[in-house]
């Protein structure tokens, strides 16, 4: 099974920025350029909302909160999802994570990574 891990989170002042990675680990005989990809947030108390996806065609969608300064990118290659994160707000602190939505193949085995989560990576941004 693909396995997520997130990492590049960290402490910034409002308006500044992070770039977040997620790596896919356990990729095997699945093709990662094949998967959609998403990323998702959840601060103390509140649900997990979604951020941005990326599907196996490069195809993009966000959230209209963070239209126009976060990014969501792949690098197939590297087997690896990306967000770059530009004016962040004190209100986006949160645990980020990484989703693999769907595997887009007939392949059973890797169907079954659909649904996958990573642990998170917790995004602080003060003011």
């Amino acid at each position: 099974q693909v396995q997520p891990v997130e990492s590049g989170g960290g402490s910034v002042q409002a308006g500044g920025s992070l770039r977040l990675s997620c790596a896919a680990s356990g990729v095997r005989a699945c093709s990662y350029a094949v998967f959609d990809m998403s990323w998702y947030r959840q601060a103390p108390g509140k649900e997990r909302e979604f951020v941005a996806r990326i599907n196996s065609g490069g195809r993009k969608s966000n959230a209209d909160s963070v239209y126009g300064r976060f990014a969501i990118s792949r690098y197939n290659e590297k087997n690896t999802l990306y967000n770059q994160m530009n004016d962040l707000k004190p209100e986006e602190t949160a645990m980020y994570y990484c989703k693999i939505e769907r595997y887009n193949s007939m392949n059973e085995a890797c169907q079954k990574s659909s649904g996958s989560w990573g642990q998170g990576t917790q995004v602080t941004v003060s003011s």
